[in-house]
Order: C-alpha cells, then structure tokens, then sequence
C-alpha cells in the first residue's frame, strides 16, 4: 500500500503540529502501512539524536562576539 503522506507530512505529526483530522488520518494510515510507519520510525530515530545532541560555542568565541559588539556600539555612539 502507498500511502499519501510524505515526510513533511510525518514531521508535522512527529512534531503536533497537525490537525486532529491530519492526526486522525496519518494514525489510520500508520495501522495499515508499514513503510509508513518505517520512515515515521527513521523520523523518530534522528529526532532524539537531535535531541541529544548539545552543541555550545567555546568561551573565546562568544567572549570575541560581546567584545565585537561592544566595540561596534562604541563607535556608533562615541561620548
């Protein structure tokens, strides 16, 4: 079976950000398709490594970031 719901489609649901008929209707789908529910699986898989995934800048950088604008503030507002 082929379903109609593309990967925008699953994300949308993945996320809650769809209907409840869009809701209502890609759960129906999902009881009957099983590559739907693979690639919804995929979906669900990179959603927590993303979720795990924690990226900071280093110090130096953000440190090189406040001075810049530091700098920049003082010379379009010089006293």
């Amino acid at each position: 079976m082929t379903s109609k719901f593309t990967p925008e489609d699953l994300l949308q649901y993945l996320y809650k950000e769809t209907s409840p008929e869009e809701t209502a209707a890609i759960e129906q789908a999902l009881t009957e398709d099983w590559t739907l529910r693979e690639k919804l699986e995929v979906l669900q898989s990179a959603q927590r490594r993303l979720e795990a995934f924690r990226c900071s800048p280093r110090t130096e950088t953000v440190l090189k970031v406040l001075h810049y604008a530091t700098d920049s503030q003082l010379l379009q507002h010089p006293n």
